[in-house]
């Protein structure tokens, strides 16, 4: 059995459950999104016995494809269509009337994008799916193996930060005033590795990954030395 996708927060709730219920039993659980650094993915639970029948049931997640839980909707739009970005594709597979949930990460390419979908709803999201923004697309379903990861764009962003606390961070990776961040984590936008955090105060560390509701993402890629101000130097990706 299996969950539709997850958000970063609902997959840290899934996670503690899956540990205390699993714990000491005979069912495996993973969460999969089709890559690594997967934002949003789905619980897998299954006997931990490869002969029992229900294995099957969640499928075999290193195959995945159309007859396990995901899948890949590889969009290819024509040479010369306008750019497309990760809203275009996200407002259009809505558009078509199904839930957030359905779908997983959206991985975009110049020549179009690979969504990881739920395997039962791939076919129709195929069929119906004709045009994104204002180009025409074709849509094919592949295992999920076939997901195209790529090297997603990032951008690098050196800076001080008078500590590591995370409204300083957020400030910093966000571009936006500290007293903002400080709103924003009190609002419960912000998470830290998946996880809401209402606090301001909270350390972070290097390896940390922050997302705030309407800004996006950022991992702290390093963390430096003090400067002659006593500022902490890191470094983030966005």
């Amino acid at each position: 059995m299996w969950t539709d996708f997850l958000t970063p927060a609902e997959a840290a709730e899934a996670e503690d459950i899956c540990r205390g219920l699993c714990a000491g039993t005979d069912v495996e659980w993973s969460l999969e999104g089709g890559y690594g650094d997967a934002e949003r993915r789905i619980c897998v639970l299954c006997p931990k016995d490869p002969w029992d029948d229900g294995a099957d049931a969640a499928g075999d997640m290193s195959e995945g494809g159309p007859s396990g839980p995901i899948c890949v909707l590889r969009i290819s739009i024509p040479k010369g269509s306008p750019k497309l970005t990760h809203r275009d594709y996200m407002g259009s597979l809505l558009g078509l009337g199904i839930e957030r949930h359905v779908t997983g990460d959206i991985l975009v390419r110049e020549d179009g994008a690979d969504a990881v979908v739920l395997s039962d709803m791939a076919e129709y999201i195929a069929q119906n799916l004709t045009s994104v923004g204002r180009a025409s697309v074709f849509c094919e379903v592949l295992d999920i193996t076939r997901l195209t990861v790529g090297q997603q764009l990032t951008k690098e962003i050196r800076d001080t930060v008078a500590s590591l606390r995370l409204d300083s961070v957020c400030a910093s990776a966000f571009r936006t005033a500290r007293g903002k961040a400080q709103d924003a984590i009190k609002a419960g936008l912000v998470s830290v590795n998946g996880r809401q955090c209402l606090k301001p105060d909270t350390e972070l560390s290097e390896g940390d990954r922050i997302s705030c509701r309407g800004k996006g993402r950022a991992v702290i890629a390093e963390v430096g030395g003090r400067t002659r101000k006593d500022r902490i130097t890191i470094t983030l990706k966005v």
